[in-house]
């Protein structure tokens, strides 16, 4: 992969995102950790509006960093937000199947 602009990258981590259940999760993963490194080394202002945009916890974030030194931190934020991603879409299919009615006759 090659380097982009912080711009470019943030929206394709947001494209990334969006499609995690349709493409593979190393796939994915991989591409993220990237994205995020290059974001990690030229404009990390960039990244923190990111994670706040996909809403990732941030003391989740806090914790995770200071429990995992050893751990490359694009590693780190890479599996939070691919956590908080599919938390996202858990949520819409529970809420989404709760609204819907039983049976034809539950519609009126």
């Amino acid at each position: 992969m090659e380097p982009q602009n912080p711009l470019a990258i943030t929206e394709k981590i947001i494209e990334i995102t969006n499609s995690i259940q349709t493409v593979s999760f190393d796939k994915a993963r991989q591409q993220l950790i990237f994205l995020i490194n290059e974001l990690i080394n030229k404009d990390f202002h960039s990244l923190v509006q990111l994670l706040y945009r996909i809403d990732v916890n941030e003391k989740k974030i806090r914790t995770f960093l200071d429990q995992n030194t050893e751990r490359d931190s694009a590693i780190i934020l890479a599996d939070l937000i691919i956590e908080r991603q599919l938390q996202k879409v858990e949520s819409r299919h529970r809420f989404s199947s709760k609204n819907k009615p039983a049976s034809d006759e539950e519609k009126w």
